[in-house]
């Protein structure tokens, strides 16, 4: 799934993982040119030994061992190149519903987004928007 701007935290609750240290890809690395199987390689480093495979392959086809980037940068959906429009559509007019804002983006921009995909990018952007019709709230005392 592709969040938009959301980090791993605010949407499951914990971060992403993080990469072997260099030292142990290394290690790993050597003590399977020495000769050692990968899987004796897992036992003695206490890793997989899909890890070892990786880190061999990674080894052979770029000849270095850095971890590759994680995640995928954000910021690249259909709604991204719309931010603005949508921030400035939601200041002009702040009682637009999800669903009406998905057909004036549309309309508008010739663009077929699910109402979740605004409702991100609005979240993204710092927007709330109504739970209720204001005819339906309860009034105040």
């Amino acid at each position: 799934m592709i969040y938009d701007s959301l980090s791993a935290w605010q949407i499951w609750g914990f971060e992403m993982g993080k990469p072997h240290p260099m030292a142990l890809r290394e290690r790993v690395v050597a003590f399977v040119e020495e000769g050692h199987s990968h899987r004796s390689a897992a036992a003695r480093f206490r890793v997989s030994v899909k890890f070892v495979n990786d880190m061999v392959i990674l080894k052979r086809e770029t000849g270095g061992l850095e971890p590759l980037v994680q995640g995928n940068g954000g910021g690249h959906g259909k709604l991204s190149h719309l931010r603005d429009w949508i921030a400035a559509r939601m200041t002009a007019k702040p009682d637009l519903t999800l669903d009406d804002l998905v057909l004036e983006i549309a309309d508008e921009h010739q663009v077929t987004v699910h109402r979740v995909s605004v409702w991100r990018t609005l979240h993204g952007l710092g927007l709330t928007h109504k739970k209720r019709p204001a005819s339906c709230r309860a009034e105040t005392a």
